[in-house]
């Protein structure tokens, strides 16, 4: 996809991209760690949009989801909780996912609410990429393959075509740094 056309000036990718500059300006403030994930994740990993974007898929730890919170709908953001471990917001048109982790008992990265959902120890890598004027964070691209590798028994819906795209993207990008 052309990035000239997604980033025109009434364009859902440019709201996002903006967006996403505000949530990574509020979270730098509080000195909260955010990693980007999904799709943007993707684009951000290869310095290049790729497609279009749904919505905007994002990280956090768990002990800043009361604070991120709060700080978001301050900032004009609407808050759609979803439970332990999401939080949605809404703000210009523009979806915002956040998921949340924390460390088990013993050491493990967890998506609070499931116990079960074990990251890698090295999900989240403190690596800027740069799109477009935005520097974020991004989940590690092992952690992104897996995560598109159990989507299916995860949600018990059917990979997508954009799924099954994305997976060959991101093993692209594993493969290239190999």
């Amino acid at each position: 996809m052309d990035c000239k056309n997604v980033t025109g000036e009434n364009d859902t990718g440019k709201s996002q991209l903006n967006i996403l500059l505000e949530i990574n300006g509020i979270c730098l403030s509080l000195n909260f760690n955010l990693w980007l994930r999904g799709g943007w994740a993707i684009d951000f990993l290869l310095g290049r949009i790729t497609r279009s974007h749904s919505d905007i898929d994002l990280v956090t730890w768990l002990q800043y989801r009361e604070h991120l919170e709060q700080a978001l709908v301050n900032a004009g953001f609407q808050i759609k909780p979803v439970g332990e471990f999401q939080t949605d917001f809404l703000k210009n048109n523009v979806d915002v996912s956040f998921v949340f982790v924390r460390y088990s008992d013993n050491g493990d990265i967890v998506a609070n609410g499931f116990p079960d959902w074990v990251w890698r120890k090295d999900a989240l890598p403190m690596e800027l990429y740069n799109l477009q004027g935005v520097s974020i964070n991004v989940l590690n691209p092992y952690q992104l393959l897996e995560e598109k590798r159990v989507y299916e028994q995860g949600t018990g819906r059917t990979l997508r075509p954009k799924d099954l795209k994305s997976i060959e993207i991101i093993q692209q990008i594993i493969d290239a740094k190999s």
